[in-house]
């Protein structure tokens, strides 16, 4: 589930499995969005997952400037830092300056793996605060053991990550972070919301392929108490689908999907982050009418 907390820097409660700085994207002020259109359903923003050392900085901030609504994830993964999909550090320090020069229409976000998971479930935020220097906005927290995670840490917490304000909070896989966001609903205190209650910068994010690479026939709809994301098996072969699919059973709500693994190739032998697998989800989602190409693009 997501947490999207607003610039006002509210105390992020840790106990969720993704955690993504503060998604509030254009609602924390990061800059205009594109013109939404049509349906009923907002889809906010766009997540292309697995930015890594294979690809200029610089060409991601130029998808930036025209598409504010799409948000790039970084994996921060200690063990296989400078690996495909996993950033260096030297990289990361060139992305933040390209952010920094944004004028706030990049959207960037840390998907915590392996041990950056169990500090964050181990109390520990000295990683995690200095990500939103580097222009994170959101974090997310993939505490499975498929993401090198300690399984055994995993309980309910109740301990607020100080650091962790103005961030937005999302969890994976529903089912199998149960211990982290459960506490939510039922922790009572002033960093959560009511016994029972989400806090309303808390949101969901749903993969009904549950691990299975194959794209799912349903999409569940939001329930009354916070918004969701979509992830599994989306990307440049599904998206036009999904965009179909989505947009009715988010029933007028405000969605986003999320991908990474569909937006990887082989160029020369070296596994890539490409760029033009992206560009053609914006593409999908701009006939969609979700949002328009800036107009010298046309």
């Amino acid at each position: 589930f997501i947490h999207e907390s607003v610039i006002e820097k509210r105390v992020v409660c840790c106990h969720w499995h993704l955690i993504r700085l503060c998604h509030v994207s254009v609602m924390a002020g990061e800059g205009p969005p594109c013109k939404k259109i049509k349906s009923s359903t907002k889809l906010r923003t766009l997540g292309f997952c697995g930015a890594d050392d294979s690809v200029h900085p610089n060409l991601l901030g130029l998808i930036s400037q025209s598409y504010p609504f799409v948000e790039f994830g970084v994996l921060f993964r200690p063990d296989k830092e400078g690996q495909p999909r996993y950033a260096t550090e030297k990289w990361v320090a060139r992305l933040a300056s390209v952010a920094k020069k944004s004028g706030g229409k990049m959207q960037l976000a840390a998907h915590l793996c392996g041990t950056r998971v169990n500090e964050v479930l181990d109390g520990e935020d000295t990683f995690v605060s200095t990500l939103s220097q580097l222009g994170f906005k959101r974090v997310q927290i993939n505490a499975t053991a498929v993401n090198g995670v300690d399984m055994s840490k995993m309980q309910l917490l109740h301990k607020p990550l100080p650091s962790l304000q103005g961030l937005g909070v999302y969890p994976a896989e529903k089912r199998k972070t149960r211990p982290l966001w459960e506490g939510v609903l039922l922790g009572n205190d002033e960093y959560c919301s009511d016994s029972g209650k989400l806090p309303p910068n808390v949101t969901m994010l749903v993969d009904e392929s549950k691990g299975t690479r194959v794209l799912s026939e349903a999409w569940p709809t939001p329930t009354d108490g916070y918004n969701i994301g979509y992830a599994g098996c989306i990307g440049p072969a599904s998206i036009k689908s999904v965009l179909e699919k989505v947009p009715e059973a988010g029933d007028g709500r405000e969605v986003w999907v999320d991908m990474e693994s569909s937006l990887r190739s082989s160029k020369n032998g070296t596994d890539v982050f490409d760029m033009d697998k992206c560009y053609e989800c914006i593409g999908a989602v701009c006939s969609a009418e979700q949002f328009v190409h800036p107009e010298y693009l046309h």
